[in-house]
């Protein structure tokens, strides 16, 4: 009874932390402008079920969210419009001028259905999927690591910035995530007690991994090789769960029970039956892979070219400028190896990686998660970090969110542990009160901008009095630029703030998005990067974050930005210069 009584309440406190999440995101999305990305997102998915082709708007990534977020949009009224470029978009033979359509065709769609509606039916699947991330990260660390910390891990992952700032997009950083942990704790399930209900599960959520984005190609040798790994564990029960309910087990417990259960976890398949096993341990892979890929067509619309998903996974990044140097740390280079490690360690809160090390510790060290079960939740995320580092672009700590929902079930793990320890250490309840209380601080401290969220130690060897409420927030450019600072997202904060302060005068904008700011009733000039290489001109000034960040960078250009102080930072990602006459 007292085991319900503890898995019921860390249910229940799991469900009203997902409800709070799902608000605070909502209510976050309804305060942003788009996003660089979410235009064309938003045009491919519509454009998709006109045309029926892929290849003809944003192949550089698999359909399946667009094409949740399109079906949303279509739902709510909101249809493929009857414009020169989307007329040609359908039928023009100029795969140039194609390529770059999905952009001005997408901020039409914004801008004629008006943007807060069309952001919102656009944003809606993709902030469900991102609560079901919460809900399989609740189910999974329950059976791994007990319900305490299950619950743990989603208070993590409710208060987690980088998770609040991305979940509220059509983009495909954490609806791949959500399906690559999906797929792999269906998988966990399978390898415990093999049957073809399981089996179908997995095979669906991979191929709804493989269909949101082509990073989730690096899950098919994840899951080959845990497999192969789980052949010589014939019995994968355990967890924090199953140790705690020893007691129930007719060899009663202390010696007896670890006599019994403890070899028995320990033995290998017998030799004679490790071949048998392996056969099917291939063909359920095959069996798996199989129907992945007839997901995947189908998300393509049956293409008469079978290998239509390898050669749009070919032209990842076509777009991208080849001379582009990454900026880290006032320098631009082609690339910086220590760039995803440095992004996680300044944009994650600090009391998230404290109670992930912790976690990590009480994972290596436990006797109660089986070896296949480490192997689950370290492998993944080991070969996605390493997979990221190496092949991704420098251009935001986005590209690691599939490896996230691992370290919120380790903040998890460490939360449990801190509050276990009385016995051995009893300052361990209030270590994670203190934790926890911070992490709390972070995620409301930057509210609504958790983009732009930067821990403390952004500015703690360098500036530590711009240390607020909102960890470091106001010295994440002098570290990283791009999706880290601004994506975008602050037009209509801007529009706001002009209001208040400035009403009536024009503003030079320089921005990172494409999306014009007339439908929000900003009156201005806009400015391309060249034109902040110099000193500015007397006016007022509205500058992208990730501008900020790197111009002052580049050889010979003007450090005005850096020299300057705003006379406001609006939703910690647009700096305002207010430059008088001379």
């Amino acid at each position: 009874m007292e085991f319900l009584t503890a898995g019921r309440r860390s249910l229940w406190i799991s469900a009203a932390l997902i409800v709070i999440f799902l608000l605070v995101t909502f209510s976050e999305a309804r305060r942003k402008s788009p996003t660089s990305d979410e235009p064309p997102h938003i045009a491919a998915g519509l454009s998709y079920f006109v045309t029926h082709q892929i290849f003809r708007a944003d192949p550089q990534h698999p359909p399946l969210l667009k094409e949740l977020s399109a079906l949303s949009m279509m739902a709510a009224g909101i249809h493929w419009p009857h414009t020169a470029d989307a007329d040609y978009l359908v039928n023009g033979d100029d795969p140039q001028r194609v390529f770059w359509l999905d952009w001005p065709i997408g901020n039409d769609i914004i801008r004629t259905n008006g943007p807060d509606r069309a952001l919102f039916w656009g944003r809606l699947p993709l902030i469900l999927i991102s609560a079901l991330l919460a809900v399989v990260l609740y189910l999974w660390g329950r059976q791994m690591i007990g319900p305490l910390a299950a619950a743990g891990s989603v208070f993590v992952f409710v208060l987690d910035p980088i998770m609040l700032a991305h979940s509220q997009l059509v983009n495909t950083d954490v609806g791949v995530a959500t399906f690559i942990f999906l797929t792999l704790f269906a998988l966990w399930n399978y390898v415990q007690r093999p049957c073809w209900k399981r089996l179908f599960l997995c095979s669906l959520s991979l191929g709804a991994a493989l269909a949101s984005k082509y990073s989730a190609i690096a899950l098919l040798p994840i899951v080959g090789l845990l497999m192969l790994a789980a052949i010589r564990r014939p019995d994968l029960s355990g967890g924090r769960n199953e140790v705690r309910r020893k007691d129930l087990c007719p060899c009663g417990s202390g010696k007896k029970y670890k006599n019994c259960h403890g070899r028995m976890k320990a033995a290998p398949a017998p030799k004679s039956d490790f071949g048998r096993r392996l056969a099917l341990t291939a063909g359920a892979f095959a069996v798996m892979c199989l129907v992945a890929f007839v997901m995947v067509q189908a998300t393509f619309f049956f293409p008469a070219d079978l290998m239509m998903y390898v050669k749009c996974a070919q032209i990842v990044n076509a777009d991208h400028d080849p001379n582009h140097l990454s900026y880290m740390a006032g320098e631009l280079k082609r690339n910086f190896t220590s760039y995803f490690l440095v992004a996680y360690g300044l944009k994650e809160p600090l009391a998230g990686i404290i109670l992930s090390l912790i976690g990590l510790a009480a994972l290596v060290r436990s006797r109660s998660i089986p070896f296949i079960g480490k192997l689950f939740l370290l492998v993944p995320p080991m070969v996605f970090g390493l997979a990221v580092t190496v092949m991704a672009a420098d251009i935001g700590v986005r590209y690691i969110i599939p490896v996230l929902p691992f370290a919120h079930l380790m903040a998890g793990l460490g939360i449990a542990t801190l509050l276990e320890a009385p016995r051995r250490f009893q300052w361990g309840p209030y270590i994670a009160a203190v934790l926890c209380g911070w992490l709390v601080l972070a995620a409301a401290g930057v509210y609504p901008d958790h983009l732009s969220y930067f821990n403390e130690a952004a500015c703690l060897l360098s500036e530590p009095s711009r240390i607020g409420w909102d960890g470091g927030s106001r010295c994440g450019p002098a570290w990283l630029d791009d999706s880290n600072v601004d994506w975008g997202k602050g037009l209509k904060q801007l529009k706001t703030w002009l209001d208040r302060n400035a009403p009536g005068r024009e503003v030079k904008l320089a921005i990172v998005t494409p999306f014009p700011p007339e439908p929000y009733g900003i009156k201005c000039q806009r400015l391309q990067a060249s034109d902040l290489m110099k000193e500015p001109e007397p006016g007022l000034y509205a500058v992208s974050a990730h501008l900020v960040a790197r111009i002052p960078a580049n050889s010979g250009a003007s450090d005005w930005l850096r020299r300057k102080q705003p006379v406001a930072i609006v939703g910690h990602a647009l700096f305002i210069y207010d430059i008088p006459a001379t």
